[in-house]
């Protein structure tokens, strides 16, 4: 049966769940939905995307999309270039543009490391920098496993590298850059420490003069401990920063399993002691909580003061705080243990607890046998005050993004999700088996990020590139739209 633009106006209108064939190919699968539509799509030149951060510039919204390792055709230039980042024009969402790549020297597809590509982007605009030009835009992205960057992106279709923040690294992940204070909390790889990655925090508050504050990690992780049998134990993914009025920061540890969150006092973490003994790792430190062996922690979201509606009437106790931990899922065609969003309750920040979950339902197996991973990732990092403490986002790998009611926290529940179709771009994902390689089409979502308009951006690590979403329905209705 084919929709016509009128059945179709009517179906998106209410919001109800649908799946559209996708768009010719003989494998793969179409988009589904529900309380969420599609407005516009960029196929990022055929890249495989990571994370993704939009912000108004002058007249203009521009989103900054990092990648994964490989090549492609620039098509602005018509030359293969190293996956780096990829700029696009959003001001009209419906038709996204990219306006610039701006490549990696390795054209080497490591894809799912930090190896090549330029995974991670952050930008600031000059005049919310304390000493930033007023009249620039500026760019931090990583490099491949070898630095972290500095960029000058105020006229986005030229770009200007500013020069290396760090170098000679062996490995980066994470950036972020609190633009209002300007410190940085960076993924490092240095040769000396006893893990991969560990946290460097710089004070970017001048572009031009980045200063090395100092350097964080679990104690035993530092340079002269004792050498560790596994030297990828919590890893570190970095930390989210409530910025100094918050003056908390939450860390995210693990590769593959054995993973952990911490909380820190950010104060004591600039202003502590910065020789890396035991002691003074441990000095800014409030709780570390391990998750148990499946589950690394690969992304972290505060939710600071919620008012929790079943506790109005109590004297105390009915404004709480929260962190929703998320581990990542790895293995393709669920290959692995399962693994949940998990809700904590940090109110006493001491002794953090564990009270509720959040899945995507899966009891038919669905998820499993569509090829790819199919799990957390990430949640959107931007507050807008439109969904914060209303509506999460979360990436979910082959399962789309999937909005989330987190107003009772006790009790989150999914109210609405997008799936995108996948398309000629997409890359097979493949399992090994006994006959060999089995290998299917689908689409996985890597990230996920909200701009200050409302629109929900997702970008696909199998070179399905950015979708651009907006919210219907019930999901529109719990949002808070001005």
């Amino acid at each position: 049966m084919r929709l016509t633009g009128s059945v179709l106006a009517i179906v998106f209108a209410l919001g109800a769940p649908i799946a559209l064939a996708q768009d010719g190919l003989g494998s793969g699968h179409g988009q589904e939905r529900r309380n969420m539509r599609l407005v516009g799509h960029s196929d990022l030149q055929g890249r495989s995307a990571f994370q993704v951060v939009i912000l108004k510039q002058g007249e203009r919204w521009l989103a900054y999309v990092g990648t994964h390792g490989g090549g492609a055709v620039n098509s602005l230039t018509g030359k293969e270039e190293g996956n780096g980042t990829v700029i696009v024009d959003v001001t009209d969402p419906r038709q996204p543009k990219i306006v610039h790549h701006i490549p990696t020297a390795s054209l080497k597809a490591v894809e799912g490391g930090e190896g090549t590509g330029s995974q991670m982007v952050q930008v600031c605009a000059g005049k919310d920098l304390p000493k930033g030009d007023p009249a620039k835009f500026y760019m931090m992205r990583t490099d491949g496993s070898r630095a972290h960057e500095m960029w000058d992106v105020t006229v986005p279709e030229k770009p200007v590298k500013m020069g290396d923040i760090v170098g000679n690294l062996r490995s980066t992940h994470r950036e972020a850059w609190e633009c209002d204070t300007g410190i940085a909390f960076v993924n490092s790889g240095l040769p000396d420490w006893e893990v991969l990655r560990m946290t460097q925090v710089w004070d970017l508050s001048d572009p031009t003069k980045p200063v090395h504050v100092r350097d964080f990690a679990l104690p035993g992780q530092e340079p002269g401990a004792p050498k560790r049998a596994n030297r990828r134990l919590h890893d570190g993914h970095g930390p989210f920063s409530t910025g100094p009025k918050g003056n908390r920061l939450y860390f995210g540890y693990g590769n593959t399993g054995s993973g952990a969150y911490q909380i820190v006092d950010r104060e004591k973490l600039l202003a502590g002691s910065k020789e890396p003994t035991s002691e003074n790792l441990l000095y800014p430190q409030l709780s570390f909580q391990t998750t148990g062996t499946m589950q690394a922690v690969h992304a972290v979201l505060p939710l600071i003061g919620m008012d929790v509606p079943e506790y109005s009437h109590h004297t105390k106790g009915k404004v709480r705080d929260f962190l929703l931990v998320l581990p990542e899922a790895i293995e393709n065609e669920c290959h692995e243990g399962p693994s949940m969003m998990v809700v904590v309750d940090i109110t006493d920040e001491r002794n953090p607890i564990g009270v509720a979950n959040f899945q995507v339902e899966n009891k038919d197996g669905r998820f499993c046998t569509r090829g790819g991973r199919f799990g957390p990732h990430q949640t959107q990092e931007n507050l807008t005050p439109i969904y914060h403490k209303r509506i999460v986002f979360v990436a979910w790998f082959n399962a789309g993004v999937r909005a989330v009611d987190m107003r009772d926290p006790y009790n989150p529940k999914e109210v609405g999700y997008y799936i995108p179709a996948t398309s000629k771009n997409t890359r097979p994902e493949c399992v090994k088996t006994a006959e060999g390689p089995r290998c299917k089409v689908a689409i996985v979502t890597n990230n996920v990020e909200v701009d200050d308009r409302g629109y929900v951006y997702m970008t696909d690590r199998t070179r399905t590139g950015m979708h651009i979403i907006e919210p219907i329905g019930e999901v529109r209705k719990i949002a808070n739209f001005p």
